[in-house]
């Protein structure tokens, strides 16, 4: 079981940036796939971001390439999502999502708004 806890969301002009952390309880975190998905308002949740358990592998949605950035430190079992040039299309509910084997974990998420 994992427990994950989402933080570092807020209110930020178009062009700006955020730093989202996602906490995980456990000592199994090292094992875990991690993902950012969202999800806007009427709208379905979406993948954002992707990192493999030893941070070796990313992937990301066409429409955040070159702007956010996913890592994470084992040693602090903390994942980050690093989102720069934000645009009022990346407002929403974003979510930090763990994987293993066929079980999948989710925060209970954070809300980022971006103002034109």
């Amino acid at each position: 079981q994992v427990q994950l806890v989402e933080s570092g969301g807020g209110l930020v002009q178009a062009g700006g940036s955020l730093r989202l952390s996602c906490a995980a309880s456990g000592r199994t975190f090292s094992y875990y796939d991690m993902g950012w998905y969202r999800q806007a308002p009427g709208e379905e949740r979406e993948f954002v971001a992707r990192i493999n358990p030893n941070g070796g592998r990313t992937n990301y949605a066409d429409s955040v390439k070159g702007r956010f950035t996913i890592s994470r430190d084992n040693a602090k079992n903390t994942v980050y999502l690093q989102m720069n040039s934000l645009k009022p299309e990346d407002t929403a509910i974003y979510y930090c999502n763990a994987r293993w084997m066929s079980l999948d974990y989710w925060g209970q998420g954070t809300q980022v708004t971006v103002s034109s």
